[in-house]
């Protein structure tokens, strides 16, 4: 079995790499060739900056990926609305957990760099509470952190009290952050970040007026059924 393997390059080497692994699998693959919500957005096949490779970065970011998804999915399981599964955005490199009101929201602005307006529309298309884990990078400030915002943010919603005590609203971002190792050095990091994502969803569902007695329930188990 052919792999690609992973070490410092670029881009445009591994792209075609990828590609080439997957023609030759009988796979065509059809790509926009750009990257998403990031300046500038080289594209792929042109960018030939040499870049380097840290395998223990890697797995480190990995590790807390996977203990994000856990705690994301034990958080998902208490509501009956629609909600996303917990997915990864490859743009901007964001795991994350939307939760939905049912009623329609206001068109987005959009202006996200190299999203278009329409895609960016559609996914705010009914009001949102969501929250996420960013690890930081593309040249934007801070991170990592965990997040937590809504659309359209209800009045009052970044002076709302939320824990734990090292979460903080962020004026320039918009939505409620904790920092990584806030989560990391906690005596009880799952608690933590539990406590993070359902308080500062509280604050939007409450200052919205969601129907929450209808939307929510008990915890459950992530993946297994609940009895009816």
């Amino acid at each position: 079995m052919r792999t690609v393997p992973l070490g410092p390059g670029t881009i445009a080497d591994f792209h075609r790499a990828v590609l080439g692994l997957l023609a030759e699998a009988g796979h065509e693959v059809r790509l926009s060739g750009a990257p998403n919500e990031v300046e500038p957005a080289t594209r792929f096949a042109e960018d030939r900056e040499q870049r380097g490779y840290d395998p223990h970065g890697a797995g480190r970011l990995l590790g807390a990926l996977l203990s994000a998804d856990r705690v994301f999915r034990l958080f998902r399981s208490s509501f009956l609305g629609k909600v996303s599964p917990v997915h990864f955005f490859w743009g901007s490199f964001d795991l994350a957990v939307t939760r939905f009101s049912g009623r329609p929201a206001p068109p987005h602005p959009g202006g996200i760099p190299h999203l278009p307006d329409e895609v960016t529309r559609e996914a705010y298309s009914h009001e949102v509470s969501s929250a996420g884990f960013w690890p930081g990078g593309a040249g934007a400030p801070g991170g990592p952190f965990f997040y937590s915002y809504a659309y359209p943010a209800p009045e009052g919603f970044g002076a709302a009290a939320v824990k734990p005590e090292a979460a903080r609203f962020d004026e320039a971002l918009g939505e409620f952050v904790l920092d990584y190792e806030a989560v990391r050095t906690a005596p009880d990091p799952d608690a933590a970040l539990l406590v993070f994502l359902t308080t500062t969803y509280e604050a939007a569902a409450d200052l919205a007026k969601w129907d929450r007695s209808a939307l929510e329930c008990a915890p459950g188990v992530p993946r297994v059924p609940r009895r009816v």
